[in-house]
């Protein structure tokens, strides 16, 4: 297996030496996912389209010794298009940088290591780059959720019409990262991922690959599949991807140069999701009983929606807020299908 040193680390793994320039170089970051990644690249090595070579980075994760020994048989039957880099934890994103910094090949397609893809997934994904070489960004649709519960990730997150910065900001199109194969130099032209976010990374990256000029299609074949889980409280996941969004909705007011058109959609979006997240945090805050911060969100959520329901919600966290708070999660229950 070719093992490729980065600052800061010390790669164990060696190999024979990369000698053939692949088409697409396939990036996957592992983290505590030693036991998924044969999955991975079992289908990614069974893809139908097979110039490419395949970027593991293990980044900082604490199962390295498990993970490398799982990583070890590919080294001697895929000849070397194995490639190991090892870092100190700096997340996906900066995961994908250096997998993206050391490819080779013209395209780059992203693989998170507990996903898989179908075989046809890059042909497919190849033949919209052959068929419009104008092309800077391809995906597709994949299936999302735990095995006996997958669904596909257009019901939930459908792409309507042109993938373009503005519905990309409005997630009029919404971009499954594990389906996205790009042109390495459309994703170096818009800065690569954003290391100091939190969340929502990928987001930000296909929002500035589109408003630096990459022009996106999609296929509506399920090429993927992605078991994707949540832990803690809903609402909670709810309000911190809610709060990702704002936050690199605020980043472009003062990093882009907009047009005074998108501009204007910006702003619009930034209040809408500002006004989703006081509506999550309002909710987590009353799972956790949280009364008083919970009144406060509520109510600021409120400014944008102004519901009655929330009205009320409010008003009784003032008088009654255990009271309020059962009657919230009772009619929550009854909304759901659970048992009262």
């Amino acid at each position: 297996m070719q093992t490729t040193q980065t600052a800061n680390s010390n790669a164990q793994l060696s190999g024979p030496p990369r000698v053939q320039t692949p088409k697409v170089s396939v990036i996957i970051p592992a983290y505590k996912t030693a036991h998924f990644i044969s999955n991975c690249l079992d289908s990614v090595f069974a893809q139908t389209f097979q110039d490419f070579e395949a970027i593991v980075v293990n980044d900082g994760s604490p199962d390295t010794p498990e993970l490398e020994k799982v990583l070890a048989p590919y080294q001697a039957q895929h000849n070397g298009r194995l490639v190991y880099l090892k870092q100190e934890n700096k997340r996906a994103a900066g995961a994908r940088n250096n997998a993206i910094r050391n490819a080779r090949g013209e395209y780059v397609a992203f693989l998170d290591s507990d996903d898989t893809w179908m075989p046809e997934h890059l042909a497919t994904q190849m033949q919209l780059f052959g068929a419009d070489p104008s092309l800077g960004l391809t995906y597709s649709d994949g299936l999302v959720g735990m095995p006996g519960k997958e669904r596909q990730f257009t019901q939930r997150c459908p792409s309507h019409g042109e993938a373009t910065f503005a519905s990309l900001l409005v997630e009029r199109c919404q971009i499954p990262i594990s389906t996205v194969v790009a042109r390495r130099d459309a994703i170096l032209k818009a800065g690569m991922f954003d290391e100091t976010l939190l969340r929502c990374d990928d987001y930000d990256m296909w929002v500035r690959t589109a408003f630096h000029g990459a022009k996106i299609a999609y296929s509506n074949k399920v090429q993927a599949r992605m078991p994707v889980g949540r832990p803690g409280s809903l609402s909670q996941s709810r309000a911190k991807m809610a709060e990702g969004y704002l936050t690199i909705l605020e980043k472009y007011k003062v990093t882009l140069p907009l047009q005074p058109a998108d501009r204007e959609i910006l702003e619009k979006r930034a209040r809408q999701i500002k006004a989703k997240y006081f509506l999550e945090e309002g909710k987590s805050k009353l799972e956790q009983r949280e009364f008083a911060e919970a009144r406060k969100a509520l109510a600021q959520a409120n400014e944008f929606y102004r519901k009655s329901s929330i009205s009320l919600t409010v008003f009784g966290l003032g008088i009654a807020p255990g009271a309020t708070a059962a009657l919230v999660s009772f009619a929550n229950r009854l909304r759901f299908g659970a048992k009262a």
